[in-house]
């Protein structure tokens, strides 16, 4: 009878402690991923075409991610509209984490020039700022001009004959010519493309007189003699360009421009997910060489982008990222729509 009920004991005692672990062995798996994501792929969604900034990023991120993660990563071109294709792809994305984007923060302008299905203000969820870049004005060598003092008094002289090219609307390489217009009085003709490639090759034939470049682009072009720079758009010298004049300093007063880049995720995406990809993109950008790895392709040059050390760490990043769509957002709210 004693010997009955002590295997009955441990009978029950397998059953307890064997039911205890099966249930553990499901709930984990749960847990997982309700604190992450499935092992689906990931999608980075690209605004813009091959080859530029946002590109560049999310193609020095993605293995990193998917190291980390153990899961797929993959970049997907979306290109189109100034961003608004990729945009409205994202929107329209399942907010659970398996698609997210990098992009520009003159995103917020895409409304002023195209009829979109999305608010740039509720459409989507900020994640964490990546990186920011100075741009430069640079003129084809064919202008007669060697510096921006120069480069006005030519441009004024011709009127609108002048030209200078811009992937598209609403672009920072449109932007930033449209505040060095108003604040110097030339007229510029602005011819917008449909992507950078375009631009870039009939600026190199000598279709356009000039064009805003990243930095790190321009500084490859004006060193072998392809264009000439005019100036930075930083309000002062980049320190890592510090040969570089910015173009308020050369008499262009009050000119400001900085390219920031930032993640993003389609709106109501659960808060466990994006403090998962804020924590692990900052971890990630913080990773010695990761800063220099998303330059020009022929090689690291200084004063291409530039990671925002610290902006991206817990929900500060998130706050600066949403402070800096809504001064954008209020700041181009008088801009023309086409110049």
């Amino acid at each position: 009878m004693a010997q009955s009920a002590f295997a009955d004991r441990r009978i029950r005692r397998r059953i307890l402690f064997g039911g205890a672990a099966t249930m553990a062995s499901l709930l984990l798996p749960v847990a997982s991923r309700a604190q992450g994501l499935s092992n689906r792929t990931v999608r980075i969604l690209i605004a813009q075409t091959p080859g530029t900034t946002p590109d560049l990023i999310a193609r020095t991120l993605a293995p990193r991610l998917q190291a980390r993660w153990n899961q797929p990563f993959i970049v997907e071109n979306r290109a189109g509209a100034a961003g608004a294709i990729g945009m409205e792809a994202l929107a329209k994305s399942t907010p659970d984490g398996h698609t997210i984007n990098i992009n520009v923060s003159s995103t917020v302008t895409i409304p002023l020039f195209f009829k979109v299905p999305f608010d740039v203000l509720t459409s989507f969820t900020p994640i964490t700022m990546v990186g920011s870049n100075i741009f430069a004005l640079v003129s084809h060598p064919s202008v007669p001009a060697t510096n921006v003092e120069e480069f006005i008094r030519w441009a004024k002289t011709r009127g609108n004959v002048a030209n200078y090219g811009s992937p598209g609307n609403g672009t920072y390489h449109h932007l930033f010519m449209e505040q060095f217009k108003l604040l110097t009085g030339i007229e510029i003709t602005h011819i917008p493309y449909k992507g950078s490639a375009g631009a870039f090759t009939d600026f190199m034939g000598g279709q356009l007189s000039a064009m805003f470049l990243p930095m790190g682009v321009a500084l490859n072009m004006s060193r072998d003699g392809k264009v000439r720079m005019l100036g930075g758009s930083g309000r002062e010298r980049s320190p890592l360009t510090p040969d570089i004049p910015s173009l308020h300093e050369m008499g262009v007063t009050g000119f400001h421009g900085e390219m920031s880049l930032a993640a993003w995720g389609p709106a109501n995406m659960p808060p466990s997910i994006v403090n998962r990809y804020n924590s692990e993109l900052h971890a990630i950008l913080t990773q010695a060489g990761v800063g220099g790895a998303h330059q020009h392709p022929r090689g690291p040059r200084p004063g291409a982008t530039r990671r925002i050390r610290g902006a991206g760490a817990g929900g500060a990043g998130r706050q600066h990222q949403g402070r800096l769509r809504n001064t954008q957002t209020s700041a181009i709210s008088s801009f023309p729509r086409e110049r």
